[in-house]
């Protein structure tokens, strides 16, 4: 009934991720609470049986990253897949330009996902509709950009630091850290090490494509990592090849939301489906001795049940 973070290679789809759990730890039911593109590495938040009832409370959760964004190369699929369709000659550009053009992206915004995505119009698939060579109008989406740090500059991706270790800021270039599996750089082309963290929904890929408009040149998406999803870090992940004999951790223990402790007749009106009073706003855990009872939304007069848990002796797992 674990939730285990994943370090997911590189070259496999979630799905491929998923699939591939599934046999190992010999289930149907395993879900993710966050795509992740082939060419992009990093925490992937896998829901392994009961625990797949967790996953739309995770979905939501704040992303890290360290993203290389290379310029003067544009491709259809604003990634190192390629092929480079549009070039441009860029000269190493100005580092205060840069942090001018980064602090621009930042807080609520609208973004233009890519059209190799996974999104679905009309019950097509964006990217089955590039790949057949069309496209599908793809609306702005209101994502959020929390932080956008440059770490540097460099003549092309690989020229840039390759090995990192966390830091209270975030994943940082340390020589003695831990290396990262990049895509074959489409050429040296001059690249930003930009560390960001974003909301829900949020593509960096589309990112690149923007910083490159707003610098005034095409680029793309030279490499990503994944540094932490919500409160799974990669300093904390299992290797896939690992995943069988994984741990991971229960309901409770994934779930970020304040913790509200009940008695036997809160709890008992909870489960079945009642609203009991509570002084409470916003979305809370509710446990009884330890164990999950439900995720509820706090109005400041009462609690409505979001999702609820059987007790223990039912048979249910708790965190």
């Amino acid at each position: 009934m674990p939730v285990i973070a994943v370090d997911k290679p590189l070259n496999l789809t979630s799905h491929d991720v998923v699939a591939r759990a599934r046999r190992l730890r010999g289930t149907k039911r395993v879900g993710h609470t966050g795509t992740l593109d082939p060419l992009a590495t990093g925490v992937l938040v896998l829901c392994v049986d009961e625990s797949t009832k967790v996953v739309q409370f995770m979905e939501r959760d704040r992303k890290a990253y360290l993203a290389w964004i290379s310029l003067g190369a544009g491709t259809p699929t604003l990634d190192a897949e390629g092929p480079v369709e549009e070039r441009a000659d860029v000269p190493t550009p100005d580092e205060a330009q840069v942090r001018n053009v980064l602090a621009g992206f930042l807080g609520p915004q609208e973004q233009v996902p890519p059209q190799y995505s996974a999104l679905q119009i009309g019950g097509q698939r964006a990217y089955a509709v590039a790949r057949a060579g069309g496209a599908l109008d793809l609306p702005a989406r209101s994502v959020e950009i929390h932080s956008l740090d440059l770490l540097g500059i460099f003549p092309s991706v690989g020229a840039s630091p390759q090995r990192f270790s966390p830091t209270p800021a975030g994943w940082a270039p340390d020589p003695a850290g831990r290396a990262f599996s990049l895509p074959p750089a489409l050429g040296d082309f001059p690249t930003l090490l930009v560390r960001a963290e974003v909301g829900s929904g949020t593509y960096l890929r589309s990112l690149a494509r923007d910083v490159g408009a707003a610098l005034g040149v095409p680029a793309h998406l030279g490499g990503l990592v994944r540094t932490r999803a919500g409160r799974y870090d990669l300093a904390d992940t299992v290797a896939l090849d690992d995943l069988a004999g994984a741990a991971g951790v229960g309901d409770l223990a994934a779930l970020d939301f304040p913790v509200v402790e009940a008695d036997e007749r809160m709890a008992r009106e909870l489960r079945q489906g009642k609203r009991p009073a509570h002084p409470v706003a916003g979305r809370q855990v509710v446990t009884l001795r330890g164990d999950l009872v439900a995720v509820v939304d706090g109005d400041g007069e009462r609690l409505k049940v979001v999702r609820v848990w059987a007790e223990p002796d039912a048979g249910a797992p708790q965190g």
